[in-house]
């Protein structure tokens, strides 16, 4: 038997275990470094598979790594859980209904991205074991990508250090091998500390922070004319200092997230935005103090991997959706904009035609991305050890992520054959991987030419560690 076919086998064995296990997840939604709950079902699963399990990675309560196998190429499985704020919403349904009492939602898919990636782990165990081959897999519990970065944290305290490969895969309105693109991010508290006053009879004996905030945010917006096109700079009040407007503040906080195609774009953008920081404590006469939130690498691609990968999936083909995946599909569909719609497939650069309720295609190698760039976690990774991703197809065309459409179509029928679908892609290509030690040498060199000409250096600082709440 072939090892694809072998290992696909495997996968179908469990998938009903697995899909109930997504499933759960898609019940208890936590938010970053929140997901107690999540994480404990993992490590259930991983104690049923007989995996050696490690907790508290980089002094994480919610990040996991369980381990089979002796010797050998080292296989990395990625997997996530994390869920969105604000999101809550019904499940199965093609409107707008938020579950009352809970405030949570897997906008993203991550109950879905963690179960594939733990079934596609439990079958390269599963297969190592049949074989009688000397090889092991890890499957890595990460939380916090929306915003927290655990997988950061984890490169730069060198989890990732005797690792071969790492494969992963994110739900998504298409097939392909993930292209390779993404922005490096990083996220800075800038606290601006004051004096308080009486604002009507002693302005003059104040000085205020949220002045200090708001001139930042003028140098900051006046900068984004002078700054690459794909930069781009967010922000977010974390504390104005007080609802009383007969107070000067005495202090104020606010977030910027600031982005870049790559870590040298972005260290010049993080200088500049200090300086214009800088700049708005002495115009106001406060003191500022910047702490690193969180921060992401963007990622580095492996063209022998992602070959790899591409003729996995031109075994499998593209996810086999039936009449009633097709229905729900174009019920979700009909609260999408046309322009939505035709902006499903900008990563694979082509305009999603307005019939297709869900993607019946693999995506070629060479397909170009047309946009919709974001940041991952999983970028700090690919900058430690090759690294390959699949995107699968698990809801309707048009499904923007982050929204309720995305948490109402995250139980469906479509988004588990999605899943199962990822978890032969992974466990597959991993199978080659194994079977032919020289691709990996050959994936690792390519990796080393690429670092050697550009060293990584984690964004988040030593010394910073994750904003875990202590609550």
């Amino acid at each position: 038997m072939k090892n694809e076919e072998q290992v696909w086998q495997l996968i179908e064995n469990k998938k009903e275990d697995y899909i109930k296990f997504s499933d759960r997840i898609f019940d208890t939604p936590e938010i970053l470094y929140q997901e107690f709950k999540s994480v404990l079902e993992h490590i259930n699963m991983l104690k049923k598979e007989g995996f050696k399990i490690t907790k508290n990675i980089c002094d994480i309560p919610t990040a996991v790594i369980g381990e089979y196998g002796e010797d050998g190429p080292t296989i990395a499985i990625l997997g996530e859980f994390d869920a969105l704020p604000g999101l809550s919403q019904e499940a199965g349904i093609a409107e707008y209904k938020p579950i009352e009492n809970s405030l949570n939602g897997h906008g993203c898919g991550h109950n879905l991205l963690g179960a594939a990636s733990l079934l596609a782990a439990t079958a390269i165990k599963d297969w190592i074991i049949q074989n009688n081959i000397k090889a092991k897999v890890r499957y890595y519990g990460c939380p916090a990508e929306e915003g927290g970065a655990a997988k950061t944290y984890m490169a730069r305290d060198g989890f990732f250090d005797n690792v071969d490969v790492a494969i992963c895969w994110h739900p998504a309105t298409f097939n392909s091998v993930n292209k390779p693109i993404s922005l490096a991010n990083s996220r800075i508290d800038f606290t601006f500390y004051g004096k308080a006053a009486h604002a009507a009879t002693a302005p003059h004996l104040g000085r205020s922070a949220l002045d200090a905030i708001e001139l930042m945010n003028v140098g900051v917006n006046y900068m984004r004319e002078h700054m690459p096109d794909s930069a781009r700079v967010h922000y977010a009040y974390m504390d104005t200092g007080g609802n009383a407007a007969n107070v000067v503040h005495a202090k104020a906080t606010i977030r910027h997230l600031i982005r870049a195609s790559n870590l040298i774009e972005l260290r010049s953008l993080i200088d500049r935005v200090h300086k214009i920081a800088d700049g708005a404590a002495l115009m106001t006469e406060t003191r500022v103090e910047k702490k690193v939130f969180s921060g992401v690498s963007n990622l580095l691609g492996n063209e022998t991997l992602e070959k790899i990968m591409q003729n996995e999936w031109d075994k499998l083909g593209p996810v086999k959706f039936d009449k009633d995946d097709l229905d729900f599909a174009n019920k979700i569909r009909s609260t999408f904009t046309e322009t939505e719609i035709l902006d499903s497939f900008q990563r694979i650069g082509i305009k999603a035609p307005l019939d297709l309720p869900l993607c019946d295609f693999v995506a070629p190698l060479d397909s170009l991305n047309n946009g919709g760039i974001g940041s991952t976690d999983v970028g700090d990774v690919s900058w430690v050890v090759p690294t390959v991703q699949a995107r699968v197809a698990t809801c309707a065309v048009g499904t923007p992520f982050h929204t309720w459409q995305t948490v109402a179509q995250g139980k469906s029928a479509a988004a588990h054959k999605g899943m199962i679908h990822a978890a032969k892609i992974m466990a597959s290509t991993a199978s080659i991987l194994i079977k032919n030690p020289k691709k990996i040498d050959e994936a690792k060199k390519e990796f080393d030419d690429q670092i050697a000409k550009n060293p990584y250096i984690c964004p988040i600082p030593k010394g910073v560690k994750p904003p875990i709440s202590k609550d």
